[in-house]
């Protein structure tokens, strides 16, 4: 960038020297003689050039470690985007949205692993759903009949567990192997439903995990802004030579 200045007030002395050195050679001179060989090269040329070299925008502000690391913890990858660094958060955005869709299918899986030994124990041990919880679901699965549960309850002296069989709580198996096999499937439905609490796990490393790397970002960030020293560097120069001088060249550098 090229700033061109015009000087008309102001006398330099670092001109008038060589001009009032040539002058002691010279005949004596009218004084408007004088102010026309000092103040016309000034008044006419080109006084100041002044030049910005390598001038570039400012460096990027620097990033909060802490509100990254937020961010991700709320949402992975967000941390990231804040930082400048999606490129790597974007994994953990994807990775978010798998493991909760994997969550989602455990639920859907089990409940159907869940209905259908309920509608199998319906069928075969003349279960009624309504109004029971997931204990007396675990119960009609240990034992062939109410009697018989009711009977272990009463020796146990556990008399706040028995099962009233005329509030709908009855049940008996048709076989053994019936209730093995509903056995088994209500076992294989709360597998299910466990391993989504590994998925829940996965969710809460992600999170951590996304935080640790936006936080990092952050403070790659800020170094590299840190690095980044902005610093001004002046230069000047007599244009032209002895008798002969027609401006002074100021350069301004400014580096980042």
């Amino acid at each position: 960038m090229i700033v061109l200045l015009r000087w008309s007030l102001l006398v330099n002395v670092a001109l008038f020297l060589p001009l009032f050195a040539q002058s002691l050679d010279r005949p004596a001179i009218s004084r408007a003689e004088l102010q026309e060989q000092l103040f016309g090269p000034l008044i006419t040329s080109q006084v100041f050039r002044v030049s910005a070299q390598n001038v570039v925008p400012t460096a990027p502000g620097k990033k909060s470690v802490g509100l990254a690391a937020i961010y991700s913890l709320l949402l992975p990858g967000m941390g990231e985007l804040y930082t400048d660094g999606f490129s790597t958060g974007k994994y953990f955005l994807i990775a978010e949205g798998a493991i909760w869709l994997t969550y989602a299918g455990f639920s859907v899986y089990g409940d159907a692993l869940r209905d259908d030994a309920r509608a199998f124990a319906v069928a075969h041990a003349g279960v009624s759903l309504s109004g029971k919880d997931d204990q007396f679901f675990v119960d009609v699965g240990n034992f062939m009949s109410i009697d018989e549960y009711n009977d272990k309850k009463l020796r146990d002296r556990d008399l706040a567990k028995v099962y009233d069989p005329t509030q709908g709580y009855a049940w008996n198996w048709d076989s053994d192997l019936s209730r093995s096999s509903y056995r088994e499937q209500r076992v294989a439905s709360d597998n299910v439903y466990n391993n989504r609490k590994f998925v829940l796990a996965a969710v809460l490393l992600n999170h951590v995990a996304s935080a640790v790397n936006a936080a990092r970002n952050a403070i790659a960030r800020n170094a590299e802004a840190g690095a980044q020293q902005t610093s001004l560097q002046f230069g000047a120069q007599v244009l032209g030579g002895p008798g002969n001088i027609h401006g002074v060249a100021l350069t301004l550098q400014k580096s980042f």
